[in-house]
């Protein structure tokens, strides 16, 4: 796994939040289903609000590109049973600058 993906997914199941954010550039966004999230800011009070406390499991590395990568994942919200979803990981500068989040 790439060094910024593998950087999110060890700060979701550290419950790590400062890492979490620090994987992302600053102007980075987040596509969650529908939703666009953009900034540190804004990625912070998502993270903060959903996702820290949840269980993010890599089952396969489904794509590889040379600006990122597309995981499987098993994701568990806190509380939950969870779901697999595809994130679709695009990189520069050693850092996520936009994820694609979607049910797989």
């Amino acid at each position: 796994m790439d060094g910024a993906a593998r950087a999110y997914v060890d700060a979701v199941n550290a419950g790590d939040l400062d890492a979490l954010v620090a994987a992302f550039a600053p102007e980075a966004e987040i596509i969650d289903v529908t939703r666009s999230i953009k900034g540190h800011d804004a990625i912070r009070t998502w993270a903060d609000n959903e996702v820290i406390g949840g269980t993010l499991r890599v089952l396969a590395i489904a794509e590889r590109r040379p600006d990122g990568q597309k995981l499987l994942v098993h994701w568990a919200p806190g509380g939950s049973g969870g779901w697999r979803a595809h994130y679709d990981f695009t990189l520069a500068g050693g850092r996520i600058v936009r994820a694609d989040l979607q049910y797989a």
